[in-house]
């Protein structure tokens, strides 16, 4: 549960901080407001991929004991390795769009390895939280009288 906390705090941190640098970046180089960038989008990705879903994974793990799972190793590192990429390239890509400049599909090749990243941990998430569904209702104890 610890290095959930940890890793929520961390990407609120990050998310917080991609907000402060999507808003200095773009005045900065005088970039129109209301203009689409990417900038935006990594800023919310990252609190709420990040943030959020971590802190509910939190909350469930208490409730279902997740992390004793041999899944959660896999879920955490590839929703966390996956986040980093996908914002990566969010940022990228939005500083390129500021400052005028071309993207490349190899941009959009590693945001969707991390997009497949996300979708990969989300799917061991579940099947690890429907194994503990499974299980508690076949004991017919409820994991919180434990």
């Amino acid at each position: 549960m610890r290095r959930l906390f940890v890793a929520s705090t961390t990407w609120l941190i990050v998310g917080v901080a991609s907000g402060l640098f999507y808003r200095e970046f773009t005045k900065l180089n005088d970039f129109p407001e209301g203009q689409f960038t990417q900038l935006g989008l990594a800023h919310t990705h990252l609190l709420t991929l990040g943030f959020i879903v971590l802190l509910v994974v939190l909350a469930l793990d208490k409730l279902f004991a997740l992390s004793q799972s041999k899944f959660f190793g896999w879920f955490f590192w590839l929703h966390n390795v996956g986040l980093l990429l996908t914002a990566g390239m969010l940022v990228w890509h939005g500083c390129l769009t500021v400052l005028g400049q071309e993207s490349s599909a190899m941009i959009a090749g590693i945001a969707g390895l991390g997009h497949m990243a996300l979708s990969a941990g989300m799917v061991l998430l579940m099947v690890n939280l429907w194994r503990s569904i499974r299980a508690d209702a076949a004991t017919g104890t409820p994991q919180l009288q434990r």
